[in-house]
């Protein structure tokens, strides 16, 4: 994917607005948006980043995209 390399984009998910799990920790919450960014520290290195708001209330936290799944 080309993307400028001073902003972020928002990519489209098919788990959008849904309830997912996330691989890594099992936290269950809404998908709220998967946001392609730059997440390295000495270079460049893009990635997908999954936002996810928990089911019991909280902090919104990130995750690769790669680590989410349809929640059971």
């Amino acid at each position: 994917m080309d993307t400028p390399h001073d902003a972020n984009q928002h990519v489209p998910h098919d788990l959008l607005n849904r309830s997912v799990r996330d691989i890594a920790s099992g936290t269950e919450g809404t998908l709220m948006a998967v946001v392609h960014e730059n997440v390295g520290t000495l270079g460049d290195h893009w990635m997908d980043i999954a936002y996810i708001r928990p089911e019991r209330g909280g902090v919104e936290f990130t995750t690769a995209a790669a680590n989410i799944e349809a929640a059971r």
